[in-house]
């Protein structure tokens, strides 16, 4: 049994070790977003900065996957119409029931807001090419596609996707992104673990950060990050209207998956 485990990639400390990379990769080549932010301008200098330093760590991780375990290939294979949909409805639900209005509690430094407000002036086709393609795609393939799947080989799912999720939440570096990961990632942990899918993991990304990449385009940030969602919905009954409705939507299609994936594993 000993001998089997060490065939699986990554362990819980090879996890971390994964992340570490991540983060360590973002650091080695924000100098490269700076320099090109002058050459190409500061949309195409983020896109290529973000291909490097997420792609790098992906690359790296892939590669001792395929050495330890001969394992190269990811299951990009599509689910049903209905099992899209549902995740389209439940993501969405997820991020207004639940994320937003925990995120909504923290209060955000003056010093932070200038960051988020630099980074949500990013509108162009790059950025969204970014935040909408590209980060769904790599991320779900180091967190849900290498991480979670390994520990998955060796430990249980619960623990598999609560681990992997919290790595995913601390792989941002920030509270505010930390919740809003934690929470998608134990959702695309557990569409992942029921359905082996990376497809629909990406999915679930995908919706989600579209659905932030909307709001920063039409909606004025500094507003946004200054003002309460009750004061956002217009009023507090507005508030809990939207947000109870979300929280139903989100549990009623999660219901519905589960239900979904039972039958097509029968």
């Amino acid at each position: 049994m000993i001998e089997d485990q060490r065939t699986y990639y990554p362990s819980i400390k090879q996890s971390w070790g994964i992340v570490g990379i991540t983060i360590l990769s973002a650091l080695v080549f924000s100098p490269v977003n700076l320099v090109l932010n002058k050459a190409m301008g500061k949309e195409i200098s983020f896109l290529v900065y973000y291909l490097l330093a997420m792609g790098v760590p992906f690359g790296i991780a892939h590669f001792i996957r395929n050495k330890r375990t001969a394992v190269n290939n990811y299951n990009f294979s599509l689910s049903s119409t209905k099992a899209m949909g549902l995740i389209f409805l439940a993501t969405i639900g997820l991020q207004t029931g639940i994320t937003s209005p925990i995120v909504n509690l923290i209060p955000v430094p003056e010093f932070v807001q200038k960051v988020f407000l630099e980074f949500a002036d990013k509108k162009s086709i790059y950025s969204f090419l970014a935040i909408v393609i590209a980060a769904p795609i790599i991320e779900e393939l180091i967190f849900r596609g290498i991480i979670l799947e390994g520990l998955l080989q060796r430990y249980s799912p619960v623990k598999s996707i609560i681990l992997s999720s919290v790595l995913f939440g601390i792989g941002h570096l920030n509270p505010w992104q930390f919740i809003s990961a934690l929470v998608i990632g134990l959702f695309s942990g557990w569409v992942y673990y029921r359905t082996r899918k990376l497809s629909l993991s990406i999915l679930i990304h995908l919706v989600n950060n579209l659905f932030a990449f909307i709001g920063m385009y039409s909606m004025d940030t500094e507003t946004m990050m200054n003002q309460s969602l009750s004061e956002l919905y217009g009023g507090f009954t507005n508030f809990i209207l939207i947000t109870a409705g979300a929280i139903l939507i989100s549990i009623t299609s999660i219901f519905l998956l589960r239900k979904e994936f039972s039958d097509l594993r029968n």
